[in-house]
């Protein structure tokens, strides 16, 4: 008999229609609200949002910043910034002065006189000192921060096993760099109607091999179906009125930055074939070295019935 399904931490009882569990970019289907601000960390916020955002909140930033600034030296008074170029006007010259002032440029052809424009160009300054130097530091983090690119199979496959069948997905690590130690987890989930409500099961699946020690080529990842298996016994269409969703977990050690990373991925019931087996994605060139095209990670043939 296998284990008693349990919950990892993504509930069991909800109510109305859920899409899948995890989205296909590894994130949960979790929006959250009722978020104080004081409970907000831009910086955690500019480090894990994606690169279009994080731009794009700098630019909105910078421009807010010099506006800012360019208001408060009109009312300091624009007579107090000398012009060289007189094409300008007033509103775009105390813009662009604020922008030569905060990123420390300073061409020349405007420039303070008296001591208000000249304390307010000095905080400026020190304004864009401080901003430019958290902005490297973000971009720092960013590119120093350890992340797995694992590439996932586009289907799961329950394909013939020894004597029975077996679940089968495949990986392969889409960088270069070396990951070692690699395991893998997988949950498998169905949703059922119970007492007017719904209610999510948990099934940890055990793996043929729940763990190996490099990943240069693709790995193919197999829970065998036998009597102990929630599978055992489990049709399409089975599946289907379970609202299966497998849920996948990847761990591994990164030898560039000496760090761990993980990925995540879900399948769903529309997403599996029956009958297939994946095909080979690798080959040895004329030097005796393996070639891996990873392009081909979701190649697979129809086994005759």
């Amino acid at each position: 008999m296998h284990r008693e399904e349990f919950d990892p931490g993504l509930t069991q009882q909800f109510t109305g229609v859920l899409r899948r569990t995890i989205n296909k970019d590894g994130t949960f289907n979790v929006h959250r609200k009722g978020i104080r601000w004081r409970d907000f960390n831009l910086y955690l916020y500019l480090i894990d949002t994606s690169w279009p955002r994080f731009l794009s909140v700098i630019l909105v930033l910078f421009l807010a910043i010099n506006t800012v600034f360019a208001f408060l030296y009109l009312l300091v008074g624009f007579g107090h910034l000398h012009a060289t170029d007189a094409k300008l006007s007033p509103v775009a010259s105390a813009f662009f002065f604020s922008v030569h002032t905060l990123t420390t440029v300073g061409y020349g052809d405007i420039y303070p006189t008296g001591f208000a424009a000249n304390l307010l160009s000095a905080l400026e300054a020190a304004t864009g000192l401080m901003l430019f130097a958290i902005a490297t530091g973000l971009m720092y983090g960013r590119f120093s921060r350890p992340s797995a690119r694992i590439v996932f199979s586009k289907s799961m496959l329950i394909t013939p096993y020894q004597d029975g069948n077996s679940l089968q997905f495949r990986i392969a690590n889409g960088r270069r760099n070396t990951l070692i130690e690699i395991e893998a987890k997988m949950l498998f989930m169905t949703v059922q109607t119970r007492d007017g409500g719904q209610k999510r099961d948990y099934y940890d699946l055990p793996l043929e091999r729940p763990k190996v020690y490099f990943l240069p080529l693709t790995w193919t990842i197999v829970h065998p179906i036998d009597a102990e298996s929630p599978l055992y016994g489990k049709t399409a269409e089975d599946l289907a009125k379970l609202e299966a969703e497998f849920m996948i977990l990847i761990k591994a050690f990164d030898n560039t930055f000496s760090q761990t990373v993980n990925a995540r991925y879900s399948y769903t019931k529309d997403e599996i074939v029956w009958g297939a087996k994946f095909t080979p994605v690798f080959r040895a060139d004329e030097n005796g070295d393996l070639v891996l095209d990873v392009d081909r990670i979701d190649e697979m043939r129809m086994l005759q019935s």
